[in-house]
């Protein structure tokens, strides 16, 4: 047995040798000759074939989908074959989620027929693209089949691994929540507790809007046959502390849908902007907070007024000077109105389907008209002060209360003066570990007295100006 492996060794050592040789002294083109023809050779008795699929495409810049889609579908039905696997953490960090490691081969089976996957990685040659953080190594897969099996992989086999994959990513993935720097993204686990069920808001709105959402998840081939991309917009308008963050946690919970967050002022220009949406997901949603403070993209066209104001300051060599060096100034941040419009309902918005677009905006009469029309914003939804029916929710999950002798006067206090379902939310929360139901109610029927005196005493005031005005006419 000694000798057998003695010459085993000689005999691999000499044909090392004589590959080093051949790769060193041979001419280029007769290498090339020797190897077209010894791959023929080899095709003749070995009668299988071998699709690869990289880890990256050809333009090295995102993650090939179908790699992806690959490694979820090998990691929940062949990994337990493998001998050697990697493990990282599944959705909500309660489990692990097995895949093969590199240089794994596993055997997968479709309709009768075997075929074998193999993980495998190359020493890259060069970091061509550094800054979008690849690793040094080249991973792809690497599937082997017989060659009369060709038509049934091919056509069906890898059809089927991708839809499996995409399904189970779509039922294990964690979901996201993204913010951008410049053109690139990062995320942290999207773990946010809101729903629709605890949102303090009137039941009708409730079933209006998750109708609204449902409906519009699965509206596929809707969108295709009347010719549309599969997204849809929300303009969430009404003063602060309405719960407008809160809404955009339950569209995500119940579409279970990525959230981006969108920060205007990050953005260099236009072009920046379309790579943003171009490395977006489908299945998400697209987020702009605050939109009539992201930039100067959100005023009125100007009036014949201004117009004649920007003709005279033509004119004027010291205001144009002074014009000229305050757009200096502002060449740091070219996102434009048109540039968003592109953005939101452009030809680069139909890149990926299944987005929702949502800005949120204390003051809705700011915003130009061109920006929140039907067919960019087609829902306009407004989140008001607290009603009775609103204070019942929050009752419901702050207190656990379905009813209370104060919640007569509650609801006629209510009524009479304009609160916040924050400012109603922060009276409820217990401050203490002995507070009760009782003292909350109590702190939030005073807080409502004040609001209506302080609404009363503004009213009078107003009242005074305006007869004041009059008697000066």
């Amino acid at each position: 047995m000694g000798e057998m492996l003695g010459n085993l060794g000689s005999v691999m050592a000499a044909l090392v040798f004589i590959w080093a040789m051949f790769q060193q002294y041979f001419p280029h083109d007769l290498r090339r000759h020797i190897e077209k023809y010894s791959h023929r050779l080899i095709k003749f008795f070995y009668p299988y074939i071998q699709i690869t699929v990289p880890e990256y495409g050809r333009d090295h810049f995102m993650r090939n989908e179908v790699y992806t889609a690959i490694e979820t579908y090998l990691s929940s039905n062949t990994a337990v074959q493998a001998k050697r696997l990697k493990a990282d953490t599944a959705k909500n960090n309660q489990s692990l989620v097995l895949t093969i490691d590199d240089h794994e081969e596993v055997e997968d089976e479709f309709e009768g027929v075997k075929l074998w996957w193999a993980s495998s990685t190359i020493p890259a040659r060069n970091q061509t693209f550094p800054f979008y953080g690849q690793p040094d190594e080249k991973r792809y897969y690497r599937l082997t089949f017989h060659e009369k099996h060709r038509d049934l992989i091919t056509k069906e086999y890898l059809s089927h691994v991708l839809r499996e994959g995409k399904a189970i990513k779509v039922r294990t993935r964690q979901r996201k929540l993204y913010t951008n720097n410049g053109s690139m993204w990062s995320h942290v686990v999207f773990d946010h507790p809101a729903t629709f069920q605890t949102l303090a808001m009137e039941a009708e709105k409730k079933r209006e809007m998750i109708e609204d959402l449902v409906s519009f998840s699965k509206a596929e081939d809707f969108y295709a046959r009347i010719g549309k991309a599969w997204k849809r917009g929300y303009l969430l308008y009404g003063p602060p502390g309405t719960g407008k963050s809160t809404m955009i946690a339950a569209m995500a919970n119940l579409l279970e849908y990525d959230v981006y967050d969108l920060e205007l002022t990050a953005v260099k220009d236009n072009t920046e902007l379309r790579k943003l949406l171009i490395q977006m997901s489908s299945k998400s949603i697209i987020v702009i907070e605050d939109i009539d403070c992201s930039l100067d993209l959100t005023g009125q066209r100007k009036t014949k007024k201004e117009n004649e104001a920007a003709e005279e300051e033509e004119k004027d060599p010291i205001k144009k000077q002074a014009k000229v060096g305050d757009s200096d100034q502002g060449k740091t941040n070219k996102v434009t109105l048109s540039g968003l419009l592109n953005f939101i309902d452009g030809l680069w918005s139909a890149c990926k389907g299944e987005r929702l677009i949502v800005f949120t905006t204390n003051y809705m009469e700011k915003l130009d008209p061109a920006l929140i029309r039907r067919g960019r914003m087609d829902k306009h939804i407004e989140l008001s002060y607290c009603s009775f029916e609103s204070f019942k929710v929050l009752a419901r999950n702050y207190l656990e209360l379905d009813s209370h002798h104060l919640f007569d006067t509650i609801e006629r206090l209510l009524g009479e003066s304009r609160v916040t379902p924050a400012d109603v939310a922060e009276h409820l929360m217990p401050k203490t570990s002995v507070a009760d139901a009782e003292t909350s109610l109590k702190s939030l029927v005073q807080a409502l007295e004040m609001a209506k005196e302080e609404a009363m005493l503004k009213a009078k005031e107003e009242g005074k100006e305006e007869s004041y005005a009059r008697e000066e006419d």
